[in-house]
């Protein structure tokens, strides 16, 4: 640990309770995620359950600080700028093996924790972690001084399986474990280093690389288990089965390490993280031995701000050589990324540096970090009126078939760049439970709520969208005076919102025409600059937006399939309203004669 940014321990306090508390009074120098924020507060409040009758675990310093002995006396560091000095513990590192190896029971002494789900960014130094951890369990977890010989167990056997999607994945931590232990006399004096396994001198047992390849996985009685990258896994397959091998001994382990990835609706890791990790940093569900520390930037975060990069990649809390290369590797990615446009760029950026979820199809609009970007843009309906009052807006709408869903958008120019949406779905009162079948989707709860309006009869009259769009015109005093949408099916609306006094602008549906509102929406989203009231119906149809793209980049929305009953009409909506947006952003609006334009 070189200069670190702003990180100063509490006197007399140990190192990983001192990092927690910098985290929540906010003294740390620099900027922490919401989640990382959860987790040092569960730490905290620990601490003071730790001293009721109640609560069965304790804190114990000594058995953390034999970790940090471990790391900072015995291994080095096997590439990079550090290569053959010993690891300096950063105060991340401090907190988080403080908390696998501190947490013990009051009365057994065996560890807390199980389990373990780390989430954090690439090059933030996790197979390094690991490989010392793997080599502290096969002999200093219960072997390695300072414990004393008769504390080790009689007729044990350290195991220690590296786990992962394939052999060569499960081969990285091995294969790093295996340098460090070669490059270390006193893990050497331990262990003997094979071609494919390691064991133990004295007591046997192996480490090993584990994968869906290796033969007999039923047999397993692990220790320790690392599962690497578990996003990279096609299921739950090595992580179920090294789970279902616990109970054999005292105190087993299983750590499991990620960066966010892609296919985030059918990802087993994902899955996890959202309906078990998540939920025991917010406290829903109680699970007393399942450490979380999940490092990501916030929904909401500016992608283009730096200073939000140490919230998923913790390094970058120190001032080093190496995080410093770091630091110049990551912004040298979003420039890339971002000066060329290009979609696969950006996506790698948000996944592997931002550490936000994508969505499986690279044809998908917004990708799941995107969209629960958009979803984190969301204030309070309240709010949203006082922020456009006045402002310049625009009108998009979407007439779809006489029984689907119709939408009506505004688009408000907030200035500096920013917008804000108003948005509202229109379905047929009589077609809302055959759609909510047929959909999946609870439109009566959304009716119920605002988010759309279900209309009287069998096929949406597009009076209430006329009705709705003038009457919040004059409530919220805004000087609106173009709608655009599709001509297709929309001939009579036109027709009425021109009687209403306003200008009616067809927007051509094709690449060309739509691209730039389109390319546009986006970019607003991941600069922060959109502000909605967090419509779910528009959510819903933002969610099931794919992209078309033709030869030369230009790209329109689309549903996956012509067929497919995932709605994007609310999306289309604000993308017509945008078109005028950017037209009037390239030349000051002057309303042009009376009467139908094209664009």
């Amino acid at each position: 640990m070189d200069k670190d940014a702003g990180y100063k321990p509490k006197k007399n306090k140990h190192p990983a309770t001192a990092y927690a508390l910098s985290v929540v009074n906010g003294t740390i120098g620099c900027r922490i995620g919401a989640w990382e924020r959860l987790a040092c507060e569960r730490h905290l409040n620990d601490l003071k359950r730790q001293k009721s009758a109640g609560f069965p675990y304790v804190f114990d310093e000594t058995r953390a600080n034999r970790v940090y002995d471990w790391f900072q006396k015995v291994c080095r560091h096997v590439e990079g700028v550090f290569t053959g000095q010993t690891i300096r513990l950063m105060p991340h590192q401090f907190f988080d093996l403080g908390m696998i190896f501190g947490w013990v029971h009051k009365d057994t002494g065996y560890r807390r924790f199980q389990n373990v789900y780390k989430k954090v960014a690439r090059g933030n130094a996790k197979s390094i972690e690991m490989s010392a951890i793997c080599n502290y369990s096969m002999c200093g977890d219960y072997y390695y001084p300072p414990y004393k010989p008769q504390l080790r167990r009689k007729g044990g056997y350290p195991a220690v399986e590296c786990a992962a999607v394939d052999r060569e994945q499960a081969r990285i931590v091995y294969d790093k474990a295996k340098i460090m232990a070669e490059n270390s006399p006193e893990i050497m004096e331990f262990l003997t280093v094979r071609r494919t396994y390691v064991e133990h001198k004295e007591l046997r047992g192996h480490m090993r690389a584990l994968s869906k390849d290796t033969r007999n996985k039923n047999g397993l009685n692990p220790d320790l288990v690392v599962v690497d990258e578990w996003h990279e896994h096609p299921s739950r397959f090595i992580v179920d089965v090294c789970r279902s091998a616990f109970g054999k001994k005292p105190q087993n382990l299983m750590i499991t390490i990620t960066t966010a990835g892609v296919d985030a609706e059918n990802n087993s890791c994902k899955e996890e993280e959202d309906a078990i990790c998540k939920a025991i940093l917010r406290g829903t569900i109680t699970n007393e031995t399942y450490f979380v520390i999940i490092r990501e930037c916030d929904d909401g975060d500016d992608v283009h701000d730096f200073a939000n990069l140490t919230k998923s990649n913790p390094i970058l809390q120190a001032e080093n050589a190496y995080s410093k290369r770091l630091r110049e590797e990551i912004v040298s990615e979003h420039d890339t990324a971002y000066d060329s446009n290009i979609p696969d760029l950006i996506r790698e950026y948000l996944t592997k540096r931002i550490n936000w979820w994508a969505a499986g199809s690279e044809d998908k609009y917004f990708d799941e970090g995107l969209m629960d970007r958009f979803k984190g843009l969301a204030v309070s309906p309240k709010e949203l009126r006082e922020l456009i009052k006045g402002t310049q807006s625009w009108i998009g709408a979407d007439l779809s078939k006489c029984e689907d869903l119709t939408a009506g958008i505004f688009v408000h120019d907030l200035g500096m760049g920013r917008i804000a949406l108003s948005a509202r779905g229109f379905i047929p009162g009589e077609a809302v439970r055959r759609h909510e079948k047929s959909d999946r989707v609870p439109y009566k709860s959304w009716a119920d709520e605002g988010y759309c309006i279900a209309t009287s009869g069998e096929v949406t009259d597009t009076k209430y969208l006329v009705k709705w769009l003038t009457e919040y015109h004059r409530e919220n005093d805004l000087r609106c005076g173009e709608v655009a949408a599709d001509p297709y099916n929309a001939s009579q609306f036109l027709n009425d919102m021109e009687n209403e006094g306003y200008q009616p602008v067809e927007v051509r549906q094709g690449k060309f025409s739509l691209s730039e509102a389109t390319k546009l929406f986006r970019r607003l989203v991941m600069e922060g600059k959109v502000v909605h009231d967090g419509n779910r119906t528009l959510e819903w149809c933002i969610s099931n937006a794919y992209q078309e793209q033709d030869s030369n980049e230009n790209i329109k929305l689309s549903k996956k399939n012509a067929k497919d009953t995932q709605r994007i009409d609310l999306a289309a909506a604000v993308i017509n309203a945008l078109t005028r947006y950017v037209a009037h952003a390239a030349k000051p609006s002057v309303y042009e004669a009376r009467g139908v334009r094209a664009v």
